[in-house]
């Protein structure tokens, strides 16, 4: 099995925005995206480039186009914003991010009419339904199909830091799961979800695909999910491993710390220097634990062991990226990251809503809508 790997030009950008349709006075889920996505399709038909539907009709996905600069992508993702503002404020529906929806029910909502999300279901049954889930993805152009999975594998040592910054989903069916990202767990239970394989070649991976798809495991390469996985038909390697996030700036701020990682990373390659990498059950016990404590992690560092605080490896490594930050033009981006430590992320800020308001769900709802429409973080 022959996996083409598309020309991509070196650490352009794209972002991935799953935002959910919620009721402007209930703050309860709306099953509203077909209308939506009829509404802002393009003169003659077809699906508007940049708005994008999904598995559930409660969703929209907003995309960026190839960028330069994570700035640039968010550009794009303010436009589709406003477009999808234009028919969603008739309809008195609010956008939200966050991992998961903080009280409504997963066995209320309707899946889109897609074969392929039937074929989902249908295979996945009581997980499939239950994916009531948002997350953000970061596509970053690779020139050379060689660094593909050596940049993949260096990233799942910072797997913890990117988990434990977006997480966003405390909240399951109107209760505290006591997790910070209870998304990050569920979606593991799909098949091909969770993290992949640390491949050394990308015959390996070939070989892999080959079994997947004479298995029927997948009938395409998009249909192998893991938190981070090559994308051969864009050229990029794709970080899926983050919650929603409530705010455009903590979006760029996310994007910016990935796209900084690739490009230190390609540079080391390019030096001549082998990239680090972890055994398979430090980064499974570094994912458990940012989604179990978050911004409160203590991670593990590398082979042998070594530990620190979540925060203060961010901190070690935010001076790290300094100057590539500043090539690719996205240094006040990157130190976005530092804001949140400080102010804390959307779980605990969700948290601090709740408790401020008796425990009120709707609370939460209604602060998340509120730093969507801000486009910053408004409940420190």
């Amino acid at each position: 099995m022959v996996v083409p790997f598309a020309t991509s030009e070196r650490s352009t950008v794209g972002i991935e925005w799953e935002l959910a349709l919620v009721d402007a006075d209930s703050g309860d889920l709306r099953q509203v995206a077909e209308y939506v996505l009829d509404a802002v399709a393009p003169v003659g038909g077809g699906q508007h480039p940049h708005i994008r539907q999904e598995l559930l009709v409660n969703t929209v996905e907003v995309v960026s186009g190839v960028s330069r600069t994570v700035r640039e992508a968010g550009h794009d993702l303010e436009r589709s914003i406003e477009l999808i503002r234009t028919v969603t404020d008739r309809l008195r529906v609010e956008l939200m991010c966050a991992g998961t929806h903080p009280f409504s029910r997963w066995d209320m909502q309707k899946v889109t009419d897609k074969e392929r999300y039937a074929t989902l279901i249908d295979r996945t049954q009581w997980w499939g339904r239950q994916m009531l889930i948002y997350g953000v993805h970061v596509h970053v152009g690779i020139e050379d199909r060689e660094k593909v999975l050596p940049i993949s594998r260096a990233l799942l040592g910072h797997y913890g830091h990117l988990l434990a910054l977006s997480a966003s989903s405390p909240y399951w069916g109107g209760k505290d799961t006591g997790y910070a990202s209870n998304r990050a767990l569920m979606f593991q239970q799909l098949p091909t979800a969770g993290l992949g394989f640390q491949f050394d070649t990308w015959a390996e991976l070939e070989g892999y695909v080959d079994d997947m798809l004479h298995t029927g495991v997948i009938d395409i390469f998009d249909e192998i999910r893991w938190d981070i996985r090559p994308s051969p038909k864009f050229g990029t390697l794709e970080v899926r491993v983050c919650d929603g996030i409530p705010t455009l700036t903590e979006v760029l701020s996310i994007s910016a710390l990935i796209h900084c990682l690739v490009e230190h990373f390609s540079r080391e390659l390019d030096a001549g220097r082998d990239l680090p990498t972890m055994p398979p059950w430090f980064v499974q016990e570094n994912k458990w634990r940012a989604a179990r404590y978050g911004m409160d992690a203590i991670l593990i560092l590398d082979r042998e062991a070594d530990e620190q605080h979540v925060s203060d490896d961010l901190a070690r490594w935010l001076r790290v990226l300094e100057p590539v930050a500043h090539d690719l033009g996205c240094t006040e981006e990157l130190a976005g990251v530092a804001d949140i430590v400080a102010r804390g992320a959307s779980y605990q800020r969700q948290r601090a809503v709740a408790a401020a308001n008796g425990g009120a769900l709707d609370s939460v709802v209604s602060a998340l809508v509120e730093e969507m429409r801000t486009g910053r973080a408004v409940l420190s």
